[in-house]
């Protein structure tokens, strides 16, 4: 093999000659060539343009990190596959040198492509996630809080999965994990996300690091700047995450602007740093000062204040604001002054995945009224809270969506929630917003990844169809035997519902139970007939298929405890609950990196309405 990589200094350049070097090494073994990567800077969303010959040739863009997405989506029309993360799942062909006959140019669709960590999840699946990103076209990675020691505790201790004896797992250990995250993130040139959760809690004198109560007391030197509630100001619930601020206070103001400058005076590799209230709502300060503003009102004054430090510092920290829960109201005096330090995202956390994103006619904002707000579960209702707030920021912005944070797991086919994402994302330049991050778990792949695949794809090529990429998705993931595999996950996830198990709509429930009993009655005819592996197709596809079968156990389970919870059998469907959490969590080392046990029982039971087992 003699092929010659040539290119500029610099670490995403470097790795992307390395990148095209060892998938052509095992593409082309015998290939004599020479590419050369170069960067063209200019503004604008991620673009590249690859020119390749049998000889050699250039892939140029716009960043380095152009350049590697330039790479990765050349070797995908070379044959490459990527559709799951982890390189054992890659599909890598042999090919002949005369198939090096490429010339195109490409840019994003969208400037925002990104996925923000959730469940609970190991070093591996972490790493991994951010090595399969640019490979689907996404240029970000989001790691909530200061650090993700969260998601890495909920793995390590095993919670919800009695099969597995817990880990010892420390502070300092989700420390080390984040220093390599953040090196593997500025190594493929990936933007990151920062920060987020924890704010509030800090402000208060408590680690911003997870929703975890805390069993301290708050102390009483700092109790005035907690959300007086009810007359009493403490930490909400005892979790600090979820406290809110008395934000007519000026040293609960200080403190937190004080915090954040801090921060990104610390942290000059944060791309853009986030920052959020309390994770919770109705729980507002109801002092008389702050009665007399709105909290959207104190929310753009404080980001004011900390623009104007970061201005003062020199600091081009950009600032992420949050459209969530009360902050959905729009602000009725305050502006953000500076628009081009701020980046608007907006978080419809309670709609319905039923349908995409649509543009009809928004109804009125309904009136905000203090800690009793009901949040809307209509898109045209949440889409009339971004209308009110692009009234008044005309600055960059992107919606933070939920597709794959709970109500996947309704959607048993994960076909249905493929085409929801698809929909929504065609629909972005419509609705005003320049991109796209899902807060999910890392570990959304049972039955396979299509989902955060047909996402990725269509972020970056606005031109990418529905069908055909899925068909792209089940030939890789599947090879002789995709039809029938696709055929048997459309049918499930015709007889599925993401908002039923999102716990939205009637709990008992006689035509969701019927459909329930259907989706089960296809899991058991699929597993009795399963399609089997095809030795050309090789191992890769033959470990798709064998989740595939694995899937059709766990899903038939799942819809059996969902028709009985449907037809107000409480017992019964506790009962089969009880026994899916048990097979799924036997399992769960053998299908790790597919199904978070620990994210999908927590929604069983806090959203779904199945008693605690």
């Amino acid at each position: 093999m003699n092929i010659t990589v040539t290119h500029a200094p610099g670490q995403t350049l470097d790795f992307a000659g390395e990148e095209l070097r060892s998938y052509l090494g095992r593409m082309l073994p015998d290939a004599a060539l020479r590419i050369e990567l170069k960067t063209e800077p200019k503004p604008g969303n991620d673009a590249f343009s690859v020119a390749l010959e049998p000889h050699g040739g250039v892939i140029a863009g716009n960043s380095p990190r152009a350049v590697l997405l330039g790479v990765y989506d050349a070797l995908r029309r070379l044959g490459c596959r990527f559709p799951a993360p982890g390189r054992a799942n890659e599909l890598v062909p042999r090919i002949g040198q005369d198939a090096l006959r490429l010339r195109y140019e490409k840019t994003g669709a969208f400037r925002h492509r990104g996925v923000c960590i959730e469940g609970a999840d190991s070093p591996e699946n972490i790493y991994d996630f951010i090595d399969w990103l640019p490979k689907l076209g996404y240029n970000a990675f989001f790691l909530q809080f200061k650090t993700p020691y969260a998601f890495l505790e909920r793995w390590y201790l095993h919670k919800n999965n009695p099969s597995l004896p817990p880990e010892p797992f420390t502070a300092g250990d989700a420390e080390r994990v984040m220093v390599r995250a953040e090196e593997e993130i500025r190594r493929r040139g990936l933007l990151l996300h920062k920060v987020g959760h924890g704010w509030t809690g800090e402000v208060l004198g408590y680690p911003a690091v997870s929703w975890n109560a805390d069993p301290r007391p708050l102390p009483e030197r700092l109790r005035p700047l907690a959300a007086e509630i009810g007359g009493v100001r403490d930490l909400y619930g005892g979790v600090p995450a979820n406290t809110n601020l008395c934000l007519s206070n000026p040293d609960a103001r200080e403190r937190f602007a004080a915090l954040v400058t801090d921060y990104a005076r610390r942290n000059p590799g944060v791309d853009y740093l986030h920052i959020w209230l309390a994770d919770a709502f109705n729980n507002v300060c109801e002092c008389d000062a702050c009665r007399r503003s709105t909290v959207s009102d104190q929310y753009v004054a404080l980001l004011n204040d900390i623009d104007r430090r970061l201005t003062a510092e020199g600091l081009p920290t950009r600032l992420v604001f949050l459209l969530y829960q009360e902050l959905l109201w729009p602000p009725v005096r305050e502006r953000l002054e500076n628009p081009d330090r701020f980046v608007l995202m907006f978080a419809p956390i309670s709609r319905t995945f039923s349908r995409s994103y649509h543009t009809q006619d928004t109804p009125p904002i309904p009136p905000y009224r203090r800690n009793r707000i009901t949040l809307p579960g209509d898109l045209g209702e949440n889409l009339a809270f971004l209308r009110g707030w692009q009234a008044q920021f005309p600055g960059d912005s992107f919606v933070y969506d939920y597709p794959l944070g709970r109500a996947h797991y309704g959607d048993l086919g994960y076909v249905r929630i493929a085409q929801v994402i698809h929909g929504d994302i065609r629909r972005l330049n419509d609705l005003g917003l320049n991109g796209y991050i899902s807060c999910q778990e890392l570990r959304a792949g049972m039955p396979n990844f299509l989902p955060n695949y047909v996402m990725g794809r269509a972020l970056f090529d606005g031109e990418a169809g529905f069908d055909a990429l899925a068909e792209e998705y089940f030939s890789a993931a599947y090879g002789a035997a995709a039809p029938q595999a696709l055929a048997f996950l459309r049918a499930l996830s015709d007889h599925s519902s993401c908002d039923y198990v999102n716990g939205k709509g009637p709990r008992q429930d006689a035509g969701m139970a019927r459909r329930m009993e259907q989706a089960a009655a296809l899991c058991r005819r699929f597993a009795a007939e399963p399609p089997h592996p095809c030795p050309q197709d090789g191992a890769v596809r033959a470990g798709f298929l064998e989740r595939l079968c694995y899937h059709a156990q766990y899903a038939g389970r799942l819809a059996e405890a969902l028709a009985a919870l449907a037809r107000g059998e409480t017992e019964n469907a506790a009962r089969l609950r009880g026994e899916l959490a048990g097979f799924i969590g036997q399992n769960e080392l053998r299908f790790q990196p597919w199904l978070d046990v620990y994210r999908l029982l927590e929604i069983t039971e806090n959203y779904t309405g199945f008693p605690a087992i």
